[in-house]
């Protein structure tokens, strides 16, 4: 008998703090055997929000200058058949986007969403919010928002790729 999917969407943007989510997403898929990871993209569109699969696993490392991204790659590798990317085209504001990305997680059956998230450190972020929080705000299932990882754990994955969680 198949076990049922653990499906979870993770947000993957441009900004320095997203590669703390994709880390996440990797421990995550070594202690989860069932689970099944949607890595989401969005594009601008004015047109409203549409969607495209496309494969990015092989289309190289989406951190160019992290050597060490190549490991947490390797590791969705392993997992091609419960690692897929999803594009999805809407308008580029924060409500907007989330509306896009929760369309998304209803029509998909998604049951946890996660962000890497920075700081509100502008002015801007603390009249208009963030894409994280606004998430997090509206949405009917769980958002992990991954704001960093202890530098003792990156140090120990830098030198030696050990994602399993030990429990004490």
């Amino acid at each position: 008998m198949n076990e049922a999917k653990f499906k979870v969407l993770l947000y993957l943007d441009e900004s320095q703090f997203a590669y703390f989510g994709v880390i996440y997403s990797a421990i995550l898929m070594v202690n989860i055997p069932n689970m099944h990871l949607t890595v989401v993209r969005l594009k601008e569109s004015n047109n409203g929000s549409m969607e495209s699969e496309n494969n990015w696993l092989n289309s190289g490392p989406i951190y160019q200058n992290l050597d060490w991204m190549q490991d947490v790659m390797d590791i969705f590798k392993s997992r091609a058949v419960d690692v897929h990317h999803q594009v999805i085209y809407c308008n580029p504001n924060i409500p907007d986007t989330v509306e896009a990305l929760l369309e998304y997680v209803r029509k998909k059956s998604i049951e946890l969403i996660v962000i890497g998230t920075g700081e509100l450190r502008t002015i801007k972020g603390l009249i208009f919010g963030s894409l994280a929080s606004s998430l997090q705000d509206r949405s009917p299932i769980p958002v992990l928002m991954v704001k960093s990882l202890p530098q003792d754990l990156l140090d120990i994955y830098r030198s030696k790729p050990i994602l399993k969680i030990v429990q004490k």
